[in-house]
């Protein structure tokens, strides 16, 4: 039986195809995978890798749980180290943030709503209320 509204994967060989991202707005509609309240990321990150600009304007929660490494989740006025496997971190609405894997690391990310317009096209520098 094929049933298209179940998708099987694995998230090591998704992830690259679409940026890390599983599910979201930005899978095609009538993909299982297609979802417009939340967004899932599995993020593989080399020791080093930033996030190329801060994000603003945030109008989701999210949820940033860490896999493996250490990584560091940078918030206005707060950095936050996530050391231990299962550490996780939590933000919502109106909370700029960047990131940096400070050893190679894996890090899930849930995000809701999922909604368009975060994508970098341009790096950015962190403004200095939030450096």
């Amino acid at each position: 039986m094929n049933d298209d509204s179940v998708y099987v994967g694995n998230a090591g060989v998704d992830a690259p195809l679409d940026r890390g991202w599983l599910l979201g707005h930005f899978k095609e509609v009538g993909d299982p995978r297609h979802s417009e309240a939340v967004e899932i990321k599995w993020g593989v990150h080399p020791p080093g890798d930033t996030r190329a600009a801060w994000v603003r304007g945030e109008r989701r929660t999210a949820l940033l749980v860490l896999i493996s490494g250490r990584f560091r989740v940078e918030l206005p006025g707060r950095s936050v180290l996530l050391s231990r496997q299962g550490d996780y971190v939590v933000w919502g609405h109106g909370v700029d943030h960047s990131w940096v894997a400070e050893e190679e690391s894996v890090v899930l990310t849930v995000r809701w709503p999922s909604v368009p317009g975060y994508a970098i096209t341009e790096p950015q520098e962190p403004a200095a209320s939030q450096a």
